[in-house]
């Protein structure tokens, strides 16, 4: 009978254990009671921050840790941590507010709140980083709701890990009995994967400006969408005092489409879109705020401050999982002559109840005394819901900068440029390839040499072409190809050019091209039969307003039309023309000897015209630097020079909304720096990413185009061939350094297996070996998850029967024995249970048995390591550990080229 006492009571303790392993989501929680907060005793909200809602759900708590403002207008802002590590998705939000005591309140995600404290002063800021709005409530406002299967993406390696909750507080005169308030709002979140995520688009002006006492100006804001589509469902319009009325549309067509219109002086919220409106790749997005400078002595900017002025309008969207970006930007007005057929109720002010218009702004009658410091504390916070503080002394340059900033951590997030290593365009028959451009349709334009070849046979000591005997190139040197499956859709070009170069593409759809051995521009229409355009005199080498010398490109304003050539091999100027082609001006000269200074080439090799900053962008080719000028003046503004780029920079692609993209030469003998793609930021000229080609090498890569999606296309002059690159977003991945080069996998749903080369590219062997190891990894990975999962299921069961058969071994071996044996099974069943029990006794714990294991971690099932390098610890063990092996691999050869 004691026997199957002691067997039962094993039984129990072991299954009691064993299930403990299979507890709710909330056992991958780190130790969150070490930030959980105290909440007041008067506050009725949970003190269960994070509450398990079943298997993969669970709930979190946002509250205001009981407090009291002390006048009207305050704004507090408070932190939480997500408290997990894994990527969970926000689902649901209940608010917890009372109309009488809160004006409105917002949430917004980050990565490093800007106090630490457990609440504070909203002046300091709400994050350090970029934050990002999820939410907003407002008094007679509805409250933001998530349609089904649509989640907010936050945790892991992408999302936010901080919720920040910002508090406005407009009449206090509720708190004259102290009570403390924990206002706030909960949120439901799960694990499960959701279809659809939902993101932020911010359309937003940065350089109206309105005449003081003007009864009626207009703020408009127009972008190309060039994404997959996605659906939105709500928005939000926010100016400061001057604003009457906010309209967003989708124009399609030339038809406008409602997204939703609000006056800015209503509740700070996010309202639903009525009607369902979806997006589309090349759809435009419009926004258009009216404000009033009447009872103005001055003028008003964008800006900061209380005297200056916003125009926002967000748009709150989602997007299928495989496709979504989180956050959006537009803050440009890429055609305004379409607003001349902007809808009349764009105009037309919404109308505001004046007892309305004192709830809004959180002026009650019981504090008609407020002064006009409270106001500028108003307009100061809500500048800083939306802007990061930096701009808080609100004049333009810093709200531009802003910008630019907030362009540059959206690019920066997760962005990646890899082969589209199954493009069959790498493999097209082609002659020197000189020029690349995307017409309007966003094909690829292709522009090459056919059966010619310039080499130095090709002109004498004077630049005149020397092999004109040879006739036209006698193929199709222009070539429209389907950017996706490298299908020829047109070509033409046939009997034209004798050594093509640059290539561009109007607004239109004409192809603008140059010839160095002809020396002269051509403007042609799609058929490409006869030139529409004629600049320069053929085969004559020249330096005046008439001649060109070896032209390497040309760019076309979309805007004014106005045509800029860039002159050349031979010349070293910029030259601008009239959309008819008569004569402007030119700027540039030769480079002196020692470091070239601003203005002049050596070399003017590719342009980019940056129609949202009013400059063209010159690769200034054997100076190894990108210059940038004013188009209106040819006044300099800036340069952008790396070590990366070597001696040479060959081309150079601009796409609208902050990215510049570039190619450089081969090195020089002695030197290291190879021949790779760049990724940078326009507004500060960092790089953001390297890249190289997978298939084949990079000989002389002559010309770059890019597109809004980040889809980038390479023309090499030497190897004769086209590479497409692309961007990719890392979902999970799984990464080993060697040699200099990062492999990933990454595992999405139309890739199982990618590669992404995050550092400079030393060699080409590097890259053979680098192609090896995905499949190694994976395999690695997989079989370490296979053999941890299968270990942690079947040890439980062994210990349990080895238990059951050493007690019944015991058993028979003692039966009828004297009482000095059985104590001694006792001591041993002891001896055994203690040590499953550890040090604490009281039970058997076989979490703290496993812990004792290498790799094992008390957080319950957490996420296995994918890599025999990277192994989780108990949290007891201090941080992380990661091994990494890498070598440095030889230099490149030099090319030849």
């Amino acid at each position: 009978m004691a026997g199957l006492v002691n067997n039962l009571l094993i039984l129990l303790l072991l299954f009691q254990n064993i299930c403990l392993g299979f507890r709710s989501p909330l056992s991958v929680f780190k130790r969150y009671k070490d930030t959980t907060r105290s909440l007041s005793s008067e506050c009725l909200g949970s003190e269960q921050p994070v509450i398990s809602l079943g298997l993969s759900d669970f709930a979190l708590d946002i509250r205001m840790p009981g407090v009291t403002p002390k006048q009207s207008d305050t704004y507090l802002c408070m932190s939480v941590r997500l408290p997990v590590d894994d990527e969970a998705y926000v689902v649901d939000f209940k608010p917890h507010a009372s109309m009488d005591t809160v004006h409105h309140m917002l949430l917004f995600g980050c990565n490093e709140p800007s106090s630490t404290e457990n609440y504070w002063d909203c002046d300091e800021g709400t994050c350090r980083d970029k934050s990002n709005i999820l939410y907003a409530w407002a008094r007679n406002a509805p409250p933001t709701r998530l349609p089904k299967g649509v989640g907010f993406r936050v945790g892991g390696e992408t999302g936010g890990r901080y919720f920040v909750l910002q508090v406005h507080y407009g009449d206090i005169s509720a708190f004259r009995d102290k009570h403390k308030d924990c206002s706030g709002v909960t949120l439901h979140l799960t694990h499960q994967k959701q279809p659809l995520i939902a993101g932020m688009y911010l359309m937003m002006s940065v350089n109206t400006v309105i005449p003081p006492g003007e009864k009626v100006v207009d703020a408009d804001i127009a972008c190309h969408y060039k994404r997959f589509p996605m659906h939105l469902f709500a928005y939000r319009v926010h100016t400061h005092r001057l604003g009457k009325v906010v309209s967003g549309y989708r124009v399609r067509n030339g038809q406008w489409t409602l997204i939703g219109r609000q006056s800015p002086q209503l509740p700070q919220a996010f309202y639903p879109v009525e009607h369902p409106v979806d997006v589309s790749y090349d759809d435009i997005l419009a926004a258009r705020c009216v404000f009033s400078g009447e009872g103005r002595t001055t003028e008003t900017h964008i800006g900061g401050t209380a005297n200056d002025e916003m125009c926002n309008f967000y748009i709150m969207y989602y997007m299928e999982a495989k496709h979504a970006v989180s956050y959006m930007t537009c803050t440009q007005n890429a055609n305004p002559e379409m607003f001349r057929n902007i809808p009349q109720e764009a105009n037309i002010p919404v109308p505001i109840k004046s007892d309305m218009l004192k709830m809004t702004h959180g002026h009650h009658e019981e504090t008609k005394d407020s002064d006009t410091s409270s106001l500028l504390q108003q307009a100061k916070k809500e500048e800083e819901e939306i802007l990061d503080q930096e701009t808080k002394d609100g004049d333009r340059s810093s709200l531009l900068q802003q910008a630019k900033k907030e362009e540059k951590e959206i690019l920066d997030q997760d962005f990646h440029i890899e082969e589209a290593v199954e493009w069959p365009g790498l493999d097209l028959k082609l002659g020197q390839v000189s020029g690349l451009a995307l017409d309007p349709e966003n094909n690829l334009v292709i522009f090459h040499r056919g059966d010619h070849v310039w080499d130095e046979n090709s002109f004498d000591s004077k630049f005149v072409y020397q092999q004109r005997g040879l006739g036209p190139i006698e193929q199709n040197t222009i070539l429209v190809l389907n950017p996706s499956n490298a299908k020829l859709l047109h070509s033409t070009g046939k009997s034209l050019f004798y050594l093509p170069h640059g290539l561009s593409i109007d607004k239109n759809g004409n192809y603008w091209v140059t010839d160095v051995a002809l020396h002269q521009v051509f403007k042609l229409g799609t058929e490409g039969k006869e030139p529409l355009l004629t600049l320069g005199v053929a085969l004559q080498p020249g330096s005046d307003k008439n001649h060109f010398c070896q032209p390497t490109d040309v760019a076309v304003d979309p805007i004014t039309g106005s045509i800029y050539v860039s002159d050349g091999y031979c010349n070293s100027r910029i030259i601008q023309f009239s959309p008819d082609g008569l004569y402007v001006m030119q700027w540039g000269e030769e480079s002196s000897l020692g470091r070239a200074r601003p203005g002049q080439f050596h070399i003017p090799h590719s342009l980019a015209l940056i129609p949202d900053f009013s400059q063209l962008c010159v690769a200034d080719r054997e100076n190894g630097r990108i210059q940038c000028f004013r188009l209106e003046t040819g006044e300099f503004t800036r340069e952008i020079k790396h070590k990366s780029f070597g001696r040479e920079l060959f081309a150079v692609s601009y796409v609208p909304g902050g990215l510049l993209f570039a190619v450089n030469g081969m090195p020089y003998p002695g030197e290291a720096e190879p021949v790779q793609g760049f990724v940078m930021n326009f507004s500060t000229g960092e790089i953001i990413d390297f890249f190289i080609p997978l298939r084949k090498s990079f000989e002389m890569p002559h010309d770059i185009v890019a597109s809004e999606d980040r889809t980038v296309f390479v023309g090499d002059v030497h190897a004769r061939a086209v590479w497409k690159f692309a961007s990719t977003e890392k979902v999970e991945h799984r990464s080993v350094k060697k040699a200099g080069i990062e492999v990933q996998e990454i595992k999405e749903s139309e890739a199982v297996a990618e590669v992404r080369l995050k550092n400079k590219p030393e060699s080409t062997h590097s890259l053979k070996d680098a192609d090896k190891q995905p499949l190694v990894q994976q395999a690695s990975s997989t079989g370490v998850s296979f053999v941890l999962i299968t270990t942690l299921l079947i040890i439980p069961v062994v210990v349990l029967l080895a238990i059951l058969i050493f007690i019944r071994w015991r058993k028979t071996t003692v039966y009828g024995g004297n009482s000095d044996e059985e104590h001694k099974l006792d001591s041993s069943s002891g001896r055994i249970l203690g040590r499953l029990r550890g040090k604490g006794g009281g039970g058997i714990n076989l979490g703290n048995f496993f812990a004792s294991h290498k790799g094992y971690s008390r957080k319950g099932f957490d996420r296995l390591s994918t890599e025999g390098s990277d192994q989780e610890k108990d949290e007891d063990d201090g941080t992380d550990s990661e091994e990494e092996c890498s070598a440095s691999p030889p230099p490149p050869t030099p090319s030849s080229s």
